[in-house]
């Protein structure tokens, strides 16, 4: 039976515990393993390397640490990152610079909300050197006109005008042999039924509306409706996640280039969207979510950072968040990631300051 993380740091005496400390901090700032001659010179208490060495084999024991081969220095094993990162970690404030840099990139008052989101995605990405995750709220505003446009015989546009102004686009593929009258027909149905309605509200109630109306609209007008409405049900239309700087994974020395074209994949196809912000739901702050933790992406190898955000009703509409090598900057992204998501629920919900 694993023996608990909270035993182990309360097991650790404080030379034990310094060391472990020391490994840490060295390994997540230079990425690479740490040697006894260099912890000699970083201890507060004077030690020998011979000395060192022993405690580092504990540690090794305690499977805190390990050892790329013999010879080399050690590093802290995934139970060790997470003993860090839950125990011994100071994670202080967001630095000046960093506040300012955030400050900054949010302070055009834009109504458009999915601009300014993008534009914190691109900040993110640009202070952790990670890619960045954010999770748009979703739209509850009703839905004022619907219209459907054929592109091509298998591709159809539908157009939403939504009450706040916002306009959506969507690309889908339409039913064999729709045609223009079919689409006219199913746009002013929607319309008739879509007053004061959301998307959600309208998806909820068309199929009892075909069903009441069947005698009114041909098979096609109806198969058409449902595709339209099928667009915004499935997990590989859902516009709500914004990624930004995948190419910051590939700079780092130790990635697994296979594993990285993995996440790559996952990311383009915007997978698993309500289960990323399902992991902020579990708990108020930011959550750590450290190498095989991380359920979210097929690339076991990374770290994720991430905390919600919550409208004026206290309740959590998305998150943001940052994915990167399990040798992250822990201390210095966490802050981030918490100022920024605090920053954005503020903005999302019409408060200032």
């Amino acid at each position: 039976m694993p023996i608990p993380e909270t035993a182990l740091l309360s097991d650790l005496n404080d030379r034990s515990r310094e060391v472990f400390r020391r490994v840490v901090e060295t390994y997540l700032a230079t990425g690479d393993p740490v040697g006894s001659r260099t912890l000699t010179r970083e201890l507060s208490e004077k030690l020998s390397a011979a000395t060192i060495r022993n405690v580092m084999q504990d540690l090794e024991l305690l499977g805190l640490l390990d050892h790329p081969h013999i010879s080399a220095g050690r590093m802290p094993t995934q139970l060790g990152l997470r003993l860090f990162v839950d125990g011994l970690m100071e994670a202080g404030p967001v630095s000046a610079s960093d506040r300012e840099m955030i400050d900054e990139t949010l302070g055009d008052d834009s109504r458009d909300t999915g601009t300014m989101l993008d534009r914190v995605s691109t900040a993110l990405s640009a202070l952790t050197h990670g890619a960045s995750l954010v999770l748009m709220p979703k739209q509850e505003a009703p839905v004022r006109h619907i219209e459907f446009v054929s592109l091509a015989p298998d591709r159809a546009l539908v157009v939403l005008v939504f009450a706040d102004g916002r306009v959506e686009n969507r690309v889908f593929n339409p039913p064999p042999g729709h045609t223009a009258s079919s689409m006219r027909e199913a746009a002013n149905f929607l319309n008739a039924v879509a007053e004061g309605r959301t998307l959600a509200e309208l998806r909820r109630s068309v199929a009892h509306e075909i069903e009441a109306s069947r005698q009114k609209l041909d098979s096609m007008a109806a198969v058409l409706i449902s595709s339209g409405l099928a667009l915004w049900e499935g997990e590989s239309s859902d516009p709500r996640l914004i990624v930004r700087g995948r190419a910051n994974l590939l700079e780092h020395e130790l990635a697994d280039l296979d594993r990285i074209r993995t996440l790559f994949d996952d990311l383009e196809r915007k997978r698993d969207i309500a289960e990323f912000l399902e992991l902020a739901e579990q708990g108020e702050g930011v959550r750590i979510f450290i190498g095989s933790e991380n359920k979210l992406f097929s690339l076991s190898g990374s770290s994720l950072v991430v905390s919600p955000y919550m409208n004026a009703d206290r309740k959590i509409v998305g998150a943001v968040g940052v994915i990167g090598p399990t040798r992250l900057n822990y201390g210095r992204i966490v802050p981030i990631v918490d100022y920024t998501a605090q920053l954005v629920g503020r903005l999302i919900s019409g408060r200032k300051g």
